[in-house]
């Protein structure tokens, strides 16, 4: 995979050094972007630039970055390792993509040779739940799950919900991921708590996010990128300027990866680390629920 990948492990010993730098707490004013706008308000806007994108949603991400993100999420599904009989978390997963790669996963490894009688029966256990808060986005996913013939055997569950509340039960899920969804919720820190209350003890947190770049010279390009290609795509190909606009505004606004990381561990996760792709465009976040 032609991805330069750095990883850092990061100790929970280690993150008190970093308290230095100013938390990111969320009031009455939050971020919409470069705006600032009340709570409410931002929930409506994300919602209309959702609704706005949905049908267009994954062909923009092939376009944006020139496909990438299909080794990005294969890279995500690699870490979480899957397998048949689990039940898994996919939060903000809406048009269905992580969650057909975690499928195709557990059906390799059924093939590799489980006995039968063992193998059906952790087949009728597996569960593989895509919430999001946006109806569009989960109509387009099960469009797509119809026309590919995911989810027959009921493994798929399409939720509507928020990932800020969620309506599943205390250490029921054996693995939670977040893909290109985190950066837009208004309480990054409810997001967290809520992970880490649904996952059994040993389940793992995943989040997939576009990140910073600190590179000078690379910054500097994927800036001009971001700012002046990105927008005029969207508004090409999906008709839509402002909220093209809006994803490389929230790019900018959301914390980098080490505070992040923070964020992760503050929430009760141990064993957080995280991987850069393509010199930090995007980052892979993982963390343990022990």
């Amino acid at each position: 995979m032609a991805l330069g990948a750095a990883t850092k492990r990061l100790g929970n010993k280690l993150f008190p050094a970093l308290s230095s730098t100013p938390r990111l707490l969320h009031s009455h004013a939050t971020s919409f972007g470069f705006k600032h706008v009340n709570e409410e308000e931002k929930a409506r806007m994300v919602g209309d630039v959702f609704t706005s994108v949905a049908a267009s949603y994954d062909t923009m991400n092939d376009l944006m970055s020139a496909g990438l993100h299909r080794l990005w999420k294969e890279r995500l599904v690699s870490m979480l390792n899957p397998f048949p009989g689990m039940k898994h978390l996919d939060v903000a997963g809406g048009t269905g993509d992580v969650a057909f790669r975690i499928l195709d996963n557990i059906n390799r490894v059924k093939q590799r040779g489980l006995p039968d009688g063992f193998n059906d029966a952790l087949e009728s256990e597996t569960r593989i739940y895509v919430c999001d808060i946006n109806p569009n986005m989960l109509n387009v996913g099960k469009q797509r799950a119809a026309a590919k013939g995911y989810g027959e055997d009921g493994s798929l569950v399409w939720v509507e919900g928020n990932a800020e509340s969620l309506s599943f039960q205390n250490d029921s899920m054996d693995g939670y991921t977040v893909a290109f969804g985190i950066r837009n919720v208004t309480h990054i820190e409810k997001v967290l708590s809520e992970a880490h209350r649904v996952l059994k003890h040993g389940g793992r947190f995943l989040c997939l996010e576009l990140s910073h770049v600190s590179l000078p010279i690379f910054k500097e390009l994927y800036d001009l990128y971001s700012f002046s290609v990105i927008p005029r795509l969207g508004e090409m190909v999906a008709g839509d300027r402002e909220s093209y606009q809006y994803l490389v505004e929230s790019i900018r606004r959301f914390p980098p990866q080490e505070k992040f990381a923070s964020m992760i561990a503050d929430a009760g996760f141990q064993k957080v680390e995280y991987e850069n792709l393509v010199g930090g465009v995007v980052a892979i976040h993982s963390g343990v629920k022990i």
